[in-house]
């Protein structure tokens, strides 16, 4: 199996995760902190989808060679797919919104849960609060642009079947 089919099956399958632990996990525990865990599934699910189509394109030398970090890699993806296969705008957007929630966590000093929902203060205590609503949108937008990248990596998948 090429890369990027694995990384498209990983996207699926953390997406469900994300969806079972705001759907299942949530309510019985209670704990809005599993919001963020929550969130962090969405972030791999969507950066593995992305990181699919780059894969994709880079084994048929459709893009040139990129280092292997994140930032490299969504560049490319915005600079050279998006415009190519014509990919909605608002999944950018989507992706880089949950990318500064996380980042906004790791150098939040103070975080608390206020009834259900996580709050994440900055140092000059600028708030950001992720509620179940919100979350629950993420993964709904999540889940479509997994769609949309299965659907652009998968026409030349059979390609790559094993014998």
């Amino acid at each position: 199996m090429e890369e990027f089919q694995q990384l498209i099956l990983n996207a699926k399958k953390t997406i469900r995760i994300a969806d079972h632990m705001l759907i299942m996990t949530f309510p019985m525990i209670k704990d809005p902190k599993i919001l963020l865990a929550v969130l962090q599934n969405i972030n791999s699910a969507l950066a593995n989808a992305m990181f699919s189509v780059v894969y994709y394109e880079r084994l048929f030398k459709r893009i040139p060679q990129f280092q292997e970090d994140f930032d490299s890699k969504f560049n490319v993806f915005k600079g050279k797919i998006v415009e190519k296969y014509n990919i909605n705008k608002a999944y950018l957007n989507l992706i880089q919104e949950i990318r500064e929630i996380l980042l906004e966590h790791k150098k939040s000093p103070i975080e608390f849960s206020r009834g259900d929902r996580f709050v994440i203060c900055s140092s000059n205590y600028r708030m950001k609060t992720i509620s179940v609503d919100d979350i629950k949108k993420h993964i709904a937008k999540t889940k479509l642009f997994i769609i949309d990248m299965e659907r652009l990596v998968s026409k030349d998948a059979g390609i790559f079947k094993e014998r």
